[in-house]
């Protein structure tokens, strides 16, 4: 009985040590084949980058169509990035030349305006002509090169110097150019940041968004009123906040605030284009940040600006 199970047994177990030999060898059969096509798709990969001449190009396989396919698509997108390229240099080229024919016009405009304020013996009608012509040319010298400076961050024509940088040299900075209008009407700003907080921002840029947000404050809020800017840093953002006591914005308007020309209702009264907190807005952006609002119509508005550690 036992020598009759060894019979039976011994067929049975050459015949499983037989599959398991080949598909042992059917397996590295396959993984050799398989890492010979990697090789082959790999090479075909890079020739096609370098625009060289395909591999298989007499053979017709899967791996030639595959091949001849992958080198058009690389070469479309390269003609394309060219064609991007061209159309930025041709857009660099006209932002430069409306800003150059445009400076000068206006210039003059307004040196003009300003030596007629001078002239004694023009009447007070006359004068306030030209006081408001002094305003329009004003108005429209920032538009325009808000909207230069708009194009040229939107085309990436600037290129951002992001660095880690201290946040209260961007803050006074921006602070210097509002300065003299607030102290005008007697608005009290207060800072509160430390020396020692910092960034990582352009100072250039994120000057001119705080500038926009600090220029919006000051004249939407009253005299004798108050800013108050505060920093606070947190693990991944440094949040600068600016609040005022200005006339605030009314609820249904908080999401229309930042586009591009939106006013208002209560701003329309005051001079202004609507372009201020869409540049600043794009700046942030930019940057990585992003811009957040509170406000209450009658009490006033908070800005939160933040900006990554990173």
């Amino acid at each position: 009985m036992t020598g009759l199970n060894f019979i039976i047994f011994t067929p049975s177990f050459f015949f499983v040590v037989s599959m398991l030999l080949l598909g042992t060898a059917w397996i590295r059969i396959w993984n050799s084949r398989l890492a010979k096509y990697m090789q082959t798709l790999d090479a075909a990969i890079e020739a096609a980058i370098h625009e060289q001449r395909p591999l298989s190009i007499f053979e017709e396989t899967a791996m030639s169509s595959m091949e001849y396919k992958l080198l058009r698509y690389i070469s479309m997108v390269k003609a394309n990035e060219q064609k991007i390229e061209r159309e930025k240099n041709t857009i660099k080229e006209l932002i430069s030349d409306i800003s150059h024919q445009t400076k000068t016009p206006i210039s003059n405009i307004i040196i003009y305006t300003q030596l007629l304020e001078e002239v004694v013996e023009m009447d007070e009608n006359s004068l306030n002509y030209v006081r408001h012509i002094k305003t329009q040319s004003d108005k429209l010298d920032w538009l325009i090169r808000s909207l230069i400076k708009l194009s040229r961050l939107e085309t990436g024509i600037i290129s951002l110097q992001i660095e880690t940088k201290p946040v209260m040299h961007t803050i006074t900075k921006a602070l210097s150019q509002v300065y003299a209008q607030a102290e005008s009407k007697h608005i009290e700003i207060q800072i509160d940041c430390g020396p020692n907080v910092t960034a990582c921002h352009d100072v250039k840029w994120t000057s001119e968004a705080l500038f926009n947000l600090l220029e919006n404050a000051v004249k939407y809020t009253r005299p004798s009123g108050c800013i108050h800017i505060t920093v606070e840093k947190y693990e991944m953002f440094t949040c600068l906040n600016i609040s005022d006591t200005g006339i605030g914005i009314n609820k249904e308007e908080l999401p229309h605030i930042f586009k591009r020309f939106y006013r208002g209702q209560q701003a329309r009264e005051a001079e202004g284009v609507g372009i201020g907190l869409f540049l600043a807005r794009e700046i942030i952006i930019a940057q990585g940040g992003h811009i957040k609002v509170l406000s209450e119509a009658g009490r006033g508005t908070v800005f939160s600006l933040f900006l990554p550690h990173l």
